[in-house]
């Protein structure tokens, strides 16, 4: 099995902050999905969408699956994104998530490739940014597990097995104000973004 053929894209939100559906977001006219994939392309080989909205991805190219264990939130995407994959390590990215950084995601390869870990993920003091990271196909079961006793959390997940945190300031190496974590949770978050790139 390969190490890092595969990136997910959780788009099963409620977005009930955004009014609308966070998946179809448009940037400059352009689905903000798209942009993702285009990007993640240029280092990973299969990507996979997690959407509780398959009927609307008919022509994707790409591969589109639905929670297996519904209503459970992220952990319920990470558990079938995990599960669908064809890669040891598999990286997750939401799908409100605009700022997708590859020599970040080069970085965080060369720190897992040789040990062997659970994920891998960043701290921003004594926070943990669960995505734009990596999690390993082992954690399956782990997570099923962690469903069944109704744990939906994924920082719960990250406390239990065995991560790798990279730490804020090496992170800001590659992104100085960390905007690679930034989430576009509201209209006005898509205003400022929308407004900071023109």
């Amino acid at each position: 099995m390969e190490l890092f053929k595969t990136a997910v894209i959780l788009a099963g939100g409620k977005s009930s902050r955004m009014g609308f559906d966070k998946q179809f977001l448009k940037i400059n006219e352009k689905k903000l999905m798209d942009t993702l994939i285009e990007a993640l392309t240029e280092e990973f080989r299969e990507i996979i969408l997690v959407t509780n909205k398959p009927e609307e991805y008919a022509k994707a190219s790409y591969k589109i699956v639905s929670d297996e264990i519904k209503e459970m939130g992220p952990l319920g995407g990470l558990h079938i994104g995990l599960k669908e994959s064809s890669s040891k390590y598999v990286y997750f990215l939401a799908c409100d998530m605009p700022n997708i950084n590859l020599a970040y995601i080069r970085f965080m390869k060369e720190q897992i490739k040789h040990i062997g870990i659970d994920a891998c993920v960043t701290k921003r003091g004594d926070k943990i940014e669960p995505f734009h990271g990596f999690y390993s196909k082992d954690l399956v079961q782990v997570i099923e597990q962690q469903l069944r006793e109704n744990k939906r959390s994924l920082f719960s997940l990250v406390s239990r097995v065995n991560t790798l945190y990279i730490e804020e300031n090496t992170a800001r190496e590659y992104s100085r104000d960390l905007s690679i974590f930034l989430n576009l949770n509201t209209t006005a978050d898509l205003e400022q973004y929308i407004g900071g790139i023109k």
